[in-house]
């Protein structure tokens, strides 16, 4: 019985290997592999440049919450600490990826630092809701707070996963905030909150499809016709 299995794995690895050779030396196969690594770079490489942008935005944007004047000196400087640390962080990363621009490695290690900066500025962002927002805010306004941000941020960077990673912990913190601390909306801020983050959702996945369709038909364009 032992033989007869010794027997049957030695055909398989014959019949496998040169399968799988044939499938590695396919150069239609390696050459979309190529093409596909070019793209994730030339992805990562133009995010790594629209990153910076983040480091003035986050104070800038944040000066302008604070200007609505909800925010105690403690609370005020309590969260200007957490925008300026998320700032401070996107500011180290780039520089460390800056020197490498187009090394696939570094740039995939660069994507990887800057989705948890966004994690982290979206959960200091939504703390904004129960520390700098005024008690007395006008219905709409904690909607502008979170879903405003969220969009600059989707607009700096034009990346999809990104977006989402800085909406989902604004929009919790924040339609929590509406009615735990409470605003003077309530209910009706918390889902003002969410048709705005959603809308900025829907936002970023249509002009992600915009962008990949306006790929193809450039890739399309360069066939040659028979």
């Amino acid at each position: 019985m032992a033989a007869i299995l010794r027997a049957s794995e030695q055909n398989e690895r014959r019949v496998s290997g040169p399968v799988e050779s044939s499938v590695s030396e396919n150069p239609i196969a390696r050459l979309a592999s190529l093409h596909a690594e070019a793209e994730e770079t030339a992805r990562l490489a133009n995010l790594l440049g629209r990153s910076i942008r983040l480091a003035p935005a986050l104070p800038v944007m944040a000066g302008l919450a604070l200007g609505l004047g909800g925010a105690g000196l403690a609370q005020a400087v309590a969260w200007s600490v957490f925008t300026l640390f998320a700032a401070g962080a996107t500011v180290f990363v780039y520089r460390q990826a800056i020197a490498q621009p187009f090394e696939r490695a570094v740039l995939k290690s660069f994507s990887q630092d800057l989705n948890a900066i966004l994690v982290f500025t979206g959960f200091a962002w939504g703390a904004g809701a129960f520390l700098v927002l005024p008690a007395d805010s006008a219905i709409g306004t904690a909607a502008a707070f979170a879903a405003g941000a969220a969009a600059v941020i989707a607009l700096l960077l034009r990346e999809r996963e990104c977006a989402f990673l800085f909406l989902a912990p604004v929009s919790m913190l924040t339609s929590f905030a509406c009615v735990l601390r409470p605003l003077p909306g309530g209910a009706l801020d918390a889902a003002l909150v969410l048709i705005g983050c959603a809308a900025v959702a829907g936002g970023a996945i249509l002009a992600t499809r915009m962008t990949v369709r306006g790929a193809v038909q450039m890739d399309l364009a360069g066939l040659p016709f028979a």
